[in-house]
């Protein structure tokens, strides 16, 4: 007859199951309600931080960019000379443009599409011609080249600062003899313009168009696209001539390029201009409601405007010659590498804390079944079957952990604003399905045979299964080829959640593996130990080996945590070592003192002050000499260039020692030269591999600025502190007929205000680069820093598991231990005796945890670390920036100890503390007749 409380059905005058369940263990059912939103609250927020932090680099990446790349550009060809003039003149006004504007903005993605306020278009020439006139500033002797554009809405964005604005005196065509322009500020003070001068235009007819220069204006804001698209419209710039063929062993000359501006229907004047005059129409994107699933469609939308249907429609309104042009697509492939780079390996930790959040939610159920086992036998022995059962205790838990689940789904909505909430639903659903399905089943399962009274289930008796076995085995075999697909395809491939769970699989193979081996030393000391006179060390040893062949989940719950914790204590330290590593390839040194383009050389009194100030422990000098080309290549290759560094080569090759930049032997650089057939002298010389490989290995002449050298390669390095980033040849100074220093290079912790001024103080043209400044500028981007971020809070969120795994565990046995102390200090046990009593029982489990998860951290590096790459996760390419070639994983001491330390001694801690606590209270509470404990 089965029991009125596992009836299917009950009597009106029966207390509800799960209201009367509730009511009798509160504490139970609110710690597992605080368990659950807590786990559910981080499961929803993890994918909403991933999507936030990649929107916030999207959107970062394109408006931080230079403008000149991210800008929509659509260019067209001046109007056909088979128009009549007055048609030509009437395509390049402003109304005619204005047209086209509004039909190319309508034409544009719509997720980027702009406003007005950036955007800009006009009529200009796109090659510059030279200005004659006498007063403007020549620096080596070669004329100015000046561009000359008409552009739109130029009150709007800039403040005259002297004379008038421009303005159009009549009509103006093609044959129109004078305009009126402006200039701004730097290219007034560049260039020595003063309202009032005239620039004479050459024309095709062989004429001149006079432009006026009525007034100097200031951008309103100098870094918007309207000014920045085309630097020269805002700043002159000073370019070299182009290059001649053959190359000219002589410097290149400089000279002085920028853009005076017209009024907008001033246009037609330029169209006689020998500057091959162009339409042009410029949008600023606007990526305030781009987001990282809108990548894709972008990508495809450019590419039909650059070259496809998009570019079609484009070119009914702007003409048959039209072209598109931006680099915004390049931006979208590197911000796509990058968030390829590091989605993987963030995705490796939230992985190993998600699993160690559900080992500690297993465990919490299986607390739960443990605590209610005599119960359920009771049940189960009046005939309460086991549906019944795990119904009612499917309802029960339900009751709490869904309503926990919806709780910490709506608390994690808030955050992130940015992201989309579907996402963040599928954690908290399986949080709430996985705690109430392992309630149940782990309850209900012990009871599906009989168990007679003194059963052990100790873990020294205990003797594996088949079924668990087999089970293991297929694990190892998915760790296996979770590993060998790390190491083959690496995480920059984009892995998939396999490869992202290889240290998961690796701490799980672990944890069975030292479940697996632990009876063997418990058995080898309980024997050594029984020798021994005291009964504390033989009843620790022998408590330790009688816990639960089940433990295996505190020990996985430890493992995981500990192999996640020095997973990701490893990539935030090699993300630092890759920074730091970067900052030395582009400096060179710990600070860089050079003159102007690396050429200019550096007044002797400034070395003094250098190797003077405090700080320095070390200055080298070095003569950097660009530019020099070398003979011809054994294939007949055309020529190349190269960097000759002029070095002292004791001072040198101790500084790129130091700095572990191409360390090398002094003396096979400062050997004596020998001497060929010739008779002439042979210089040693240190090069990188293209320049030794252009070389060969016989005596070759090069010529440069510094003296004729015949040279001999003596040795190679795959790059050099002076120059990280270029083809170079390294000679001893005493080899160069001119010598001068150009670059100081300074070892050492200078303050950097007292370094500058005494480098201020030399000259206005040298620079100073410090090592510190240049590590400071890996840290800006927000997609690196939110994953960063999002890698550090899973580490820490996986040792708060493990720390719950802990309590747990002693949680579970505390009731026995109690019992046990009471027992004992009725027959004799001291206090003193009863700590070291639970202390030696805890340390059998936790010194295995601690130092299996050492091992088994450093091991998963280590296997893992050629897989993984945190160029993408650590650096960010800026101009001017020297990266590694890679950025490998290495096993990080700190790491791989504290956590595994801090295990030992937080078990160790609770231990006591329940020593403790228990004997505080006395005994006759735990020694009660029929007490089964």
């Amino acid at each position: 007859m089965t029991p009125p409380s596992v009836r299917t059905g009950h009597h009106p005058a029966d207390a509800p199951w799960v209201r009367t369940r509730l009511r009798t263990a509160p504490g139970t059912a609110w710690a597992l309600a605080l368990l659950v939103l807590v786990t559910s609250f981080l499961a929803a927020l993890f994918p909403r931080a991933v999507e936030h932090q990649a929107i916030e680099g999207l959107r970062h990446d394109i408006t931080a960019a230079d403008p000149a790349r991210s800008v929509l550009e659509l260019n067209s060809p001046q109007p056909s000379l088979q128009l009549s003039p007055a048609e030509r003149e009437a395509a390049v006004r402003g109304a005619a443009l204005k047209t086209v504007h509004d039909k190319a903005r309508a034409a544009l993605p719509a997720k980027v599409r702009p406003g007005a306020t950036d955007s800009a278009y006009g009529f200009r020439t796109s090659r510059p011609t030279p200005a004659l006139e006498r007063w403007l500033p020549r620096p080596e002797g070669a004329d100015p080249q000046l561009n000359y554009a008409s552009v739109s809405d130029l009150r709007g964005h800039a403040t005259l600062r002297s004379g008038s604005w421009a303005a159009v005196r009549g009509p103006v065509t093609e044959d129109t003899g004078e305009v009126e322009g402006v200039v701004t500020e730097e290219t007034a003070k560049a260039l020595r313009i003063v309202p009032g001068a005239t620039i004479a235009v050459p024309t095709r007819a062989g004429e001149h168009l006079t432009v006026r220069i009525t007034g100097i204006v200031a951008p309103r804001a100098p870094r918007s696209t309207y000014w920045s698209a085309e630097p020269l419209f805002r700043t002159p710039a000073l370019v070299p001539e182009p290059e001649t063929t053959p190359p000219s062993l002589d410097p290149p000359r400089y000279y002085w390029t920028a853009t005076v501006l017209l009024p907008q229907d001033a246009a037609p004047a330029l169209l006689g201009s020998t500057g091959e005059p162009e339409m042009f129409w410029r949008f600023a994107p606007d990526s305030s409601a781009l987001t990282a699933t809108d990548v894709p469609g972008l990508r495809s939308a450019l590419a039909s405007l650059e070259n496809g249907p998009g570019l079609v429609r484009l070119r009914a309104v702007a003409g048959d010659d039209a072209a598109f042009r931006t680099d915004l697509d390049q931006i979208l492939a590197g911000y796509d590498t990058l968030r390829t780079a590091i989605e993987p390996v963030v995705t490796v930790a939230a992985v190993g804390a998600g699993t160690v959040a559900a080992v500690v939610l297993l465990m919490t159920a299986g607390l739960i079944g443990g605590r209610r086992r005599e119960e359920l036998a009771l049940l189960r022995a009046r005939g309460g079957s086991l549906a019944g059962l795990g119904g009612r205790l499917l309802a029960e838990t339900a009751v709490v952990a869904v309503p926990a689940a919806v709780l910490g789904l709506l608390a994690a909505l808030p955050f992130f604003g940015s992201a989309r909430p579907w996402p963040s639903v599928a954690g908290p659903v399986a949080v709430a399905v996985l705690i109430c399905v392992a309630v149940p089943v782990g309850a209900v399962l012990p009871h599906r045979r009989p168990r007679l009274p003194g059963t052990r289930d100790d873990l020294m008796h205990a003797r594996p299964s088949r079924l668990r076995t087999v089970a293991e085995l297929t694990v190892l075999v998915l760790a296996v080829g979770a590993v060998a697909g790390l190491r083959r395809r690496g995480t920059t491939g984009g892995g998939d959640l396999l490869l992202s769970a290889a240290p998961v699989l690796v701490g799980l193979i672990a944890a069975l593996v030292l479940v697996r081996l632990l009876p063997w030393p418990l058995r080898l000391a309980s024997r050594a130990v029984a020798r021994r006179r005291g009964a504390v060390g033989f009843l620790s040893l022998t408590r330790a080996g009688r816990s639960s062949a089940g433990g295996a989940l505190p020990l996985l719950a430890l493992l995981l945590a500990l192999t996640t914790a020095a997973f990701g204590g490893s990539v935030l330290a090699g993300i630092a070592d890759a920074r730091d590593r970067a900052a030395v390839l582009t400096v060179g040194a710990d600070a860089r003192i050079s003159g102007l383009l690396d050429a200019a050389p550096l007044p002797a009194r400034l070395l003094r002050e250098i190797r003077a100030a405090d700080g320095v422990r070390q200055v080298a000098e070095v003569q950097v000499v660009s530019g020099v080309p070398l003979p011809p290549g054994a294939d007949g290759s055309g020529m190349k260039k190269a960097v000759v560094l002029g070095v002292d080569p004791d001072t040198y090759a101790k500084l790129a020692r130091t700095a572990d930049l191409g360390t090398f032997p002094a003396d096979r650089l400062r050997a004596p030269g020998s001497k060929d057939k010739a008779g002439s002298t042979v210089v040693p010389v240190i090069t990188s591999p293209s320049v030794a490989a252009d070389l060969g290995d016989g005596p070759r002449d090069l010529t440069t600025p510094a003296g004729d050298l015949r040279v001999r390669v003596a040795g190679t390095l795959p790059r050099t502190a002076a120059v990280p980033d270029h083809e170079f040849l390294i000679v001893d100074t005493a080899a160069l007929t001119r010598q001068w220093t150009t670059t100081l290079l300074v070892a050492g912790d200078p303050d950097p205000k007292a370094l500058r001024a005494v480098v201020r103080h030399a000259g206005k043209d040298i620079s100073v680069r410090l090592r510190a400044e240049e590590r400071a500028t890996f840290v800006d981007t927000p997609m690196q820093r939110g994953a960063g971020g999002i890698y550090a809070a899973a580490v820490v969120a996986g040792a708060g598991y493990a720390l719950l795994a802990v309590l747990l565990s002693l949680l579970r046995t505390a009731p026995e231990r109690t019992a046990l102390l009471a027992r004992l200090r009725t027959m004799g046990l001291t206090s003193r005796q009863g700590r070291r009593l639970l202390v030696l029982e805890s340390l059998p489990h936790a010194l295995p945890a601690a130092l299996g998860g050492l091992l088994v951290g450093w091991a998963t590096i280590v296997l893992l670390a050629s897989g993984v790459d945190l160029a993408g996760l650590a650096l960010f390419n800026g101009p001017g920036t020297t990266v590694p070639d890679a950025a490998p994983l290495r096993p990080d001491p700190w790491s791989l100890t504290l956590p595994a330390l801090g295990v030992v001694v937080l078990t160790v801690g609770a231990a006591a503390a329940q020593a403790w606590w228990a004997g505080r209270r006395g005994s006759i509470t735990e020694l009660r007749s029929g007490d089964p404990r």
